[in-house]
């Protein structure tokens, strides 16, 4: 058995989707990001400013370095223009056989460990000297590290007097290299270790990365925290909200007591005055309702009223036109006349019960509840229908066992001629009308009633069972209707506890009640 229900479902939320996330989130997310952007740049700004600070401070003792060396053995410098020739390389002779011992700049007082001290003779096709070890020891540059230095060296003589330092990676390590030329015309370069200044800048960046990454999780922790407390009222107020959308605020009494809290509603604050507006708004629609009600309930006692007191004229003018059938001599005309008087009072008189029924039913009057055999109950409304419409087909659906329930006779059997009528009124002779009994899944009673005319317009399927919803536009028949019937079927089931539904569409209508076992 389906059943309605006043609250709308859900929509399913996509985490893909922003729209779809929660206002907390969304709060969290953006200030998360925020703080990750404030500490990127100040990352950023922090590892820029010490790199250009250790940069200048390695630059200003390079540069020490390299002046130490270029003034060691300056007097000894050898070079082409010089009296003796250069020596040849890894040899200490001149080109003459002379032995000649060239200074070597490592010799250098004051170089730490790690420097690289290089003096190149005749624009870099000879050199001497090379790195100091971490213990002291001298070390010899390898062939790849010469190709690097003597370009290095060459970029000293278009320099002038402002060297440039370089970054170079040579085999012993990432260096920062400044090649200077000195008065006897050879070039000294100078280079000294980064491995320092890199291990800084690592250091610092992993402090940072921590830091940012520890104060991003306790700011995030603590800002949710603060954000879902600022919020609960906002909360309370979708709740109130939520609850009163749930309300079947379309007819009888309502009672609209629900309100949202004064902790929520204080006006001066965003949340509060969101609160105090629906708050506000509540009071309105209650007002409203209760207006409502009592109009309708004055419709309904006028209704009543004025149904009970025709019944009285129409039962006269039905016994008036019996007795002048009985007693006087009529003309053609006049008889026709009588007919027409007599057809139309008794449609009147069935629209008079059928106000009075409603009238009875929105007064919630009780039920005179018994055992029903639905079974016997459609078999005896179908025969009937059979004698009143035989140009219709009518057919049963039975189970092999009778189905009972608890229920008003009576009412069963009105809704059983109402939907079997409705069916006659908007078919064409000839159409196939099914009866049918059956168990639901659930085990509810269900009685159907299908015919395979042209159906309900879909325009019209949401309101047929409204009061004075006339389908005879759409559909054809010969016999009009007071638009009525259905909603007494639908009146009648909903006092029973049960629901009753519509299926239609062209060459197959069915009308299916559920009623609790």
């Amino acid at each position: 058995m389906s059943t309605l229900s006043g609250a709308a479902p859900r929509p399913r939320r996509r985490w893909t989707d922003p729209n779809s996330w929660q206002l907390r989130t969304k709060i969290v997310l953006a200030m998360t990001l925020l703080l990750v952007a404030i500490c990127s740049i100040v990352g950023s700004v922090l590892y820029a400013s010490m790199d250009r600070f250790l940069t200048q401070q390695l630059d200003t003792q390079l540069f020490q370095a390299s002046d130490r060396a270029a003034r060691f053995g300056g007097a000894n410098s050898l070079s082409p223009q010089g009296s003796a020739p250069a020596p040849s390389p890894g040899t200490g002779q001149s080109g003459n056989g002379t032995t000649q011992n060239p200074p070597d700049p490592r010799d250098t007082r004051g170089q730490g460990a790690g420097t690289l001290n290089i003096r190149l003779y005749g624009g870099g096709a000879l050199m001497t000297g090379g790195f100091i070890g971490p213990d002291g020891q001298r070390l010899a540059v390898s062939p790849s590290d010469t190709a690097v230095l003597a370009a290095v060296a060459r970029t000293a003589a278009g320099s002038g007097d402002h060297p440039v330092p370089v970054d170079k990676s040579l085999s012993a390590g990432h260096y920062r290299l400044v090649a200077i030329q000195t008065a006897a015309g050879d070039t000294i370069v100078t280079g000294l270790p980064l491995a320092a200044q890199d291990s800084t800048l690592a250091s610092l960046v992993l402090t940072t990365v921590i830091v940012s990454l520890g104060g991003l999780v306790l700011i995030g922790l603590l800002g949710t925290y603060i954000i879902r407390k600022t919020l609960k009222p906002l909360g309370q107020v979708s709740a109130v909200a939520a609850r009163v959308a749930q309300l079947p605020l379309d007819a009888g009494e309502v009672a609209l007591a629900v309100r949202v809290p004064p902790s929520a509603a204080h006006p001066g604050t965003e949340v509060g005055n969101v609160g105090h507006a629906l708050n506000r708004m509540l009071d309105n629609v209650s007002g409203a309702l209760q207006a409502r009600q009592e109009s309708e309930m004055k419709v309904r006692q006028f209704v009543a009223d004025a149904s009970h007191e025709l019944r009285t004229p129409l039962t006269a003018i039905r016994g008036y036109t019996d007795m002048l059938k009985m007693t006087e001599s009529l003309s053609p005309q006049g008889t026709e006349s009588l007919g027409r008087v007599e057809s139309q009072s008794l449609r009147m008189s069935r629209l008079v019960e059928d106000l009075l029924t409603l009238a009875r039913l929105d007064e919630g009057q009780p039920l005179k509840l018994g055992p029903v055999d639905l079974t016997q109950l459609v078999v005896e409304t179908v025969t009937d229908q059979k004698v009143i419409a035989p140009d219709h087909r009518w057919r049963l659906d039975l189970p092999d066992e009778p189905i009972e329930v608890k229920a008003d006779g009576a009412r069963l059997h009105q809704v059983m001629v109402n939907l079997l009528s409705n069916a006659r009124k908007h078919t064409e002779a000839g159409t196939v009308v099914t009866a049918g009994v059956a168990r639901s899944a659930t085990g509810d009673a269900v009685i159907t009633v299908t015919d395979d005319g042209p159906g309900v317009p879909a325009e019209l399927q949401t309101k047929v069972f409204s009061r004075f919803t006339r389908a005879d536009k759409a559909r054809t028949g010969t016999e009009g209707s007071t638009g009525l019937g259905l909603s007494i079927v639908q009146a009648i089931v909903e006092a029973h506890g049960g629901s009753v539904e519509l299926s239609s569409r062209p060459g197959r209508t069915e009308f299916a009640v559920y009623l609790p076992a």
